[in-house]
């Protein structure tokens, strides 16, 4: 472990406490021989508890696990990545499972607060995308999601197994801004919009856009806006205070239903979204759309990681096998993000995948303010792949990041 890891270690768990406040701020389908396979693996006297976003901690889904795996009970709680942080931090023993963004692994790996799961425990890794086990040469190991999920170069154990991922963009309002106007980070901080946009909460993800939207402004040249330097977020920071002083900011939104009301009501135009949010917004009968931005996408994945010291692994390794079997892959896909595992093609009904991977036009009965031939903003998984900016990372200059955060939100 390297001086600079070991003194992040200790940092975060010295931050743990505090960090509360900024929460508050901010191809084969699984196996399903019920009793029987239960009984066999000693499921049926295991537990799952699991805490993550609302995106993936759905009743719906762990009701479906529950079924399919004769796993003994399954509880779910919704918070947000910095408010789950805190509590399994602070030695919380509440939660077996994490459904963790990939970025914010090292804070768990480092503090001894998470355990591998095994590959060889998980019977549909087999059908994985390659993005997750093929490193591109255009980023930096630790700057990608195959520098952050594996234990070891073997790509034998997992820290996180991705269940869920995206390429994050723009949300905004089309009948105010013009796709123009709305294809550039840089559009959240348009005087323009000045009062009429919106920032997400959490600081991983604010800094990260600030520094797309100084390079486009020609404010700054950082080269990886996942993992800006001491200086370089120095002077995101002092952009970002600036823009809060002059009002730019309707709201700093951290929850899904804050933000689909800020969008639809109109008193947000313009803000950094989740693709979920633009679709319920959308289904409300009101104008939305997801930006392309000409800087590229955010992408990050977030999945099952086992607390350590839970008594209960295998249901947590069979949570996230069921993840990769495609199915709970549907619930999402049509919410606008994607499986990582090409079994959910076999799930899907052929023209939803079509429509919700494959870029072709919508088919059939209008649903949730889609209509019959439009298409996917973005365009197809493919094309979004290849127009993105940066992975979410584990920012080397961490501690210095959150606090330059902490001055923003007191500015």
């Amino acid at each position: 472990m390297s001086d600079r890891s070991e003194m992040t270690r200790r940092s975060i768990l010295k931050r743990s406490a505090g960090m509360m406040a900024l929460a508050l701020g901010g191809g084969t389908p699984f196996l399903s021989s019920r009793a029987a396979w239960a009984q066999g693996t000693g499921l049926a006297s295991e537990s799952l508890r699991t805490i993550g976003l609302s995106v993936t901690v759905q009743e719906r889904i762990l009701a479906e696990f529950k079924a399919a795996s004769g796993v003994g009970t399954t509880s779910g709680t919704a918070a947000t990545f910095p408010d789950a942080q805190t509590k399994i931090l602070s030695g919380s023993k509440d939660y077996d499972c994490w459904e963790v963004i990939a970025e914010r692994l090292p804070s768990v790996v480092m503090t001894n607060n998470v355990a591998p799961i095994a590959v060889s425990s998980l019977k549909n890794w087999a059908n994985i995308r390659d993005t997750f086990t093929k490193p591109s040469d255009k980023w930096d190991p630790k700057a990608q999601i195959t520098g952050q999920i594996w234990q070891d170069d073997a790509h034998s154990q997992l820290w996180m197994v991705p269940a869920v991922y995206n390429y994050d963009s723009i949300g905004y309002n089309p009948d105010v801004l013009s796709d123009e106007e709305a294809n550039t980070w840089a559009a959240i901080f348009d005087p323009k919009w000045k009062g009429k946009s919106g920032l997400n909460t959490d600081p991983l993800i604010a800094f990260g856009q600030a520094v797309m939207a100084m390079n486009s402004l020609g404010l700054s040249a950082v080269k990886n806006p996942g993992n800006p330097s001491e200086a370089e977020i120095d002077e995101a920071a002092k952009f970002l205070v600036s823009k809060k002083k002059e009002g730019q900011f309707r709201a700093l939104w951290g929850d899904f239903g804050e933000l689909v009301n800020l969008l639809a009501s109109g008193e947000m135009v313009v803000c950094d979204a989740w693709q979920p949010a633009v679709m319920a917004v959308k289904a409300q009968g009101k104008a939305c759309r997801y930006a392309r931005p000409k800087e590229g996408y955010r992408a990050w994945a977030i999945g099952p990681s086992l607390i350590a010291g839970s008594a209960n692994k295998e249901a947590v390794a069979a949570y996230a096998d069921y993840w990769l079997s495609g199915k709970p892959g549907i619930t999402v896909s049509e919410q606008g993000y994607y499986s990582p595992t090409t079994n959910i093609k076999s799930e899907m009904a052929p023209e939803k995948y079509a429509f919700w991977y494959e870029g072709k036009p919508w088919v059939g009965a209008a649903e949730r303010g889609i209509k019959e031939g439009d298409l996917r903003d973005g365009g197809s998984l493919a094309e979004r792949a290849a127009n993105v900016a940066y992975w979410h990372q584990w920012p080397d200059a961490y501690d210095h990041l959150i606090q330059k955060w902490d001055e923003f939100l007191n500015a």
